[in-house]
């Protein structure tokens, strides 16, 4: 790690079946999925569901799976949002100021997520907290960081 940047993968499943899914952790050389959901066992997750996770991962792309509530937005902050309560860019400062109270970027380390995948089941980065996460951990870590979304 010492000259090179830290590499974070995203991916979401919602909208892939799973032989894109995998298939697009596996061409990625992800080294370790790290699931970022807050309702990661429920019925609409199909594949994903994290009872079945560590097994499809290990089976499938020959990584580890690590399921961390801690990076998962909270119920309030998720519910508001979906309710539409409150805008995306209210969730974003609101998820933001979690994690930083959470003390996410002192608890996370380079070296751990170097080449590992946040998960979640937005289909697109673009309105998911995986995105605000890895973009989070850009800003606040002296090492540089890249970013791709799968």
């Amino acid at each position: 790690m010492k000259d090179t940047a830290v590499k974070i993968f995203t991916i979401g499943f919602t909208g892939s079946s799973a032989e894109d899914f995998f298939g697009r952790l596996k061409h990625a050389s992800v080294k370790k999925v790290i699931d970022t959901r807050l309702w990661a066992s429920s019925q609409l997750a199909g594949f994903a569901k994290k009872k079945d996770m560590p097994y499809f991962v290990k089976e499938l792309v020959g990584v580890d799976y690590e399921y961390r509530e801690d990076l998962a937005p909270s119920k309030d902050i998720l519910k508001a949002y979906k309710d539409n309560r409150i805008s995306w860019e209210d969730y974003e400062v609101q998820y933001i100021d979690l994690i930083n109270h959470r003390n996410i970027a002192s608890i996370l380390k380079p070296d751990e997520i170097h080449e590992a995948c946040f998960l979640c089941a937005c289909k697109t980065e673009h309105h998911c907290h995986r995105r605000l996460l890895a973009e989070y951990l850009q800003s606040q870590w002296d090492t540089p960081i890249e970013i791709v979304h799968l």
